[in-house]
This record gives C-alpha cells, structure tokens and sequence, in this order.
C-alpha cells in the first residue's frame, strides 16, 4: 500500500474501524438513526405517562409538592350565598354536573348545595339525577372534586333527612371509604358528612344501612361504621332502643369490643354505656315485701342471658370500667 493510502486510512475515526479494517460509513447512519428513534419513543412514553397521573390536591399538585395552578375554594355551607337565578341554574345543573371540565363540575356542585339550602323543593323532581352525578364525582381520583362531592352531600342529608334514605347506599358506601383513606383533608371531610348523616337521618332508619359495614373486611370502614352506629344509637333513646331491639343492639356492641382498631372499640363502649343507662332506667322491678324501695334490673344479669359467656364479662369488664371512669373524672 503506498504512503498516501496510509495516511488516508490513519485518518478513519477508531469507531469506523474493525479488526484494522474501515467500516463503510453508510452502515452507521441507520444504526444512529435507529437509536435516536428509540430514546425518542422512550421520551414520548415517559411524557404520556406523565400527563396521565391522576391529579390531586386542588387539581394540580405535582409529585414535588409544588402550589397547584387551579385553586378551589371551599366554602362551609353557611357562607353559601344564594342563587343569582334558581331557573337558568336548574336548566344547566345537570349539563354542569355531567362537564367533562372539573372546574365546572365544583360550581356545579356548589350549587346543588346553593339550591338545598335556600331552595330544596325546586330540585326534589331531579334529585335522583343529581345524586347518581354527585356519586360520580366522589369517586373521581382528582381529590379537590371529590371534597366539594362530599361537601354537597353533606348539605343534601340536612337538607333532605329522611327524604334520602332510598338513594343513600351508593353514597354511604364512598363516604366509609372516603373516611377511611390517609389523604387527610378529604378524610376530615367525610367524617364530617357523617357525623351530618348520623344527625339528620331517623336512627331507626339509618341503623339497618349501616350495620353490613361492621362485618366489612377494611377495619378502618368497620370502626367508622361503628363510630356511625354507636352516634344513631344514642339519639334511638328509650323507645327507638326499644324499637329496634335491645337485645340485638347489645350484641352489636359486643362484637366490636373485640375489633382491630381503637376508634371501632371506643365506639363500642360508648353503645354499651347508652344501652346500660336505658336499661337500668327502664327495667325496674315491683318492689318486694323485703323492701318497699324500686330494685333496678341487673344489667350483669341480662348481660349473661343474652350473650356468651366471654361476650358477657367482655360487656360488663368495659361497662364497669367505663363507669369508673366517669365517676372519677367527674
């Protein structure tokens, strides 16, 4: 080989060259192109990705914690203003609560709650309709439309009490969900639904929808199913207890002295507390000829008749122990 054709082949990069040999330049390009093509693709699907996590927090949280760029404000139901126009706002409810816009699903929502307070008869024909909506939006994963659903059905139970009871199993189930969850303010939300449930619903019935929910296989929606139950049970008084059985509300309560989490337990002793102080108030015996004085019923006594052996003195150790607690505290 003469000189110049060395120096010509010395001058080949050290990539274009194999086994001392030079590598056609022709096959390199489709290789780059390929490989570009491919870390391309891989940036196309991380971005996809990217664009299809559910956002959280008021619409726009990102995964560094970053102020979001839509903001919802949260207004407790007795800062709501009234409708501007309650007939314009009846013909587009529906349309607002079907949007595909969250933003516009939240005053939508705002103002189902709007038209509950100030104008509850004018939505009773489509209230149906709105609730199958307000459900959808509970269980949307955008967590600023899920807080206002919440918000709104807390003002439908106050606003509709009994009214609600047929429609009330779809929500009651998200609302024990909701409660449940670690994402703390729609937590604190649901609770707070709850706790307006319990006080706006007729115990007597709202006690027969709960009562699954303390067998469900979630604790967390088992203790606030209990916290539930043990609130509808104290405002049952005598004749609601009465009514609804005393004997199966003692076993309700015996049942969830034993359960996994303290809130479900607490709740428990605090059945069993109200049901002891309606049956010694209730159940008094004639007096004897021993003694002209009113004996009260043995709560020990009915304890033992209608529980277990082990279920009893579970009942009567938290009973007695809860008691103490309320004398020396007091």
């Amino acid at each position: 080989m003469s000189e110049v054709a060395l120096r010509d082949v010395n001058k080949i990069p050290e990539c274009e060259k194999m086994n001392g040999s030079p590598i056609n330049g022709n096959l390199i390009k489709p290789l780059l192109q390929s490989t570009k093509e491919k870390v391309d693709e891989k940036q196309k699907k991380t971005m996809r990705s990217l664009v299809d996590l559910p956002i959280e927090g008021d619409g726009a949280e990102n995964s560094n914690g970053e102020a979001p760029n839509i903001e919802v404000e949260y207004i407790e139901s007795e800062n709501l203003k009234d409708v501007e126009d309650v007939e314009n706002c009846l013909q587009t409810l529906i349309s607002g609560l079907g949007s595909k816009d969250w933003v516009s699903v939240c005053d939508a929502l705002n103002n189902v709650r709007r038209l509950s307070i100030y104008h509850k008869e004018a939505i009773v024909s489509i209230l149906s309709d709105v609730i199958t909506l307000i459900l959808k939006s509970l269980k949307n994963p955008r967590s600023a439309l899920c807080k206002t659903a919440i918000m709104t059905s807390s003002d439908i139970f106050k606003a509709y009490n009994d009214d609600i009871i047929d429609s009330l199993d779809p929500l009651l189930v998200q609302l024990l969900l909701k409660s449940s969850q670690d994402k703390k303010f729609v937590c604190d939300a649901a609770e707070s639904a709850l706790k307006a449930l319990t006080s706006s619903v007729s115990p007597l019935l709202l006690l027969p929808k709960l009562l699954p929910y303390i067998k469900n296989r979630n604790p967390r929606i088992r203790a606030k199913a209990s916290v539930c139950i043990s609130r509808s049970v104290q405002r049952l008084g005598a004749d609601g207890i009465d009514a609804f059985g005393i004997d199966k509300l003692i076993q309700i309560g015996a049942s969830q002295l034993s359960d996994q989490l303290p809130e479900s337990r607490d709740a428990a002793r605090t059945l069993l507390l109200e049901l002891q102080s309606v049956y010694e108030r209730s159940h008094v015996l004639v007096p004897t000829a021993v003694s002209e004085e009113p004996v009260l019923a043995s709560w020990e006594h009915f304890c033992q008749s209608k529980l277990s052996p082990l279920s009893a003195q579970a009942v009567l150790r938290a009973t007695s122990i809860a008691r103490e607690g309320l004398v020396l505290g007091s």
